[in-house]
């Protein structure tokens, strides 16, 4: 096992480049490191990234009449292999127990 720092930068310097990359276009923002865990069995990091798009956000006046959320964020589950660095997997987190 190589740390939780290799596991963190994955594929081409990090997971969030990766999702940098991919999400290229949708102008995400706020994106930052959640969550850190190593697979002993596949051998693959787990890694969760958050951040928020333009279609998330909301207006702080806006949502305290209508009661929204503020600041809605997306979770995303980033799979790395710890040998080779490469992101293996993408999935969406979904938090339970959120308003």
């Amino acid at each position: 096992m190589s740390g939780v720092r290799h596991g963190c930068q994955g594929s081409g310097g990090g997971g969030k480049d990766y999702l940098t990359n991919l999400y290229t276009g949708e102008d995400i923002t706020n994106l930052g490191l959640e969550e850190v865990e190593f697979d002993e069995l596949s051998d693959q990091w787990c890694i969760t990234l958050g951040f928020a798009r333009p279609w998330e956000r909301t207006g702080l006046r806006r949502a305290l009449s209508a009661g929204d959320r503020i600041g809605a964020r997306a979770y995303k589950v980033l799979r790395i292999d710890d040998e080779t660095g490469e992101v293996q997997s993408l999935k969406d987190r979904i938090l339970t127990g959120t308003p």
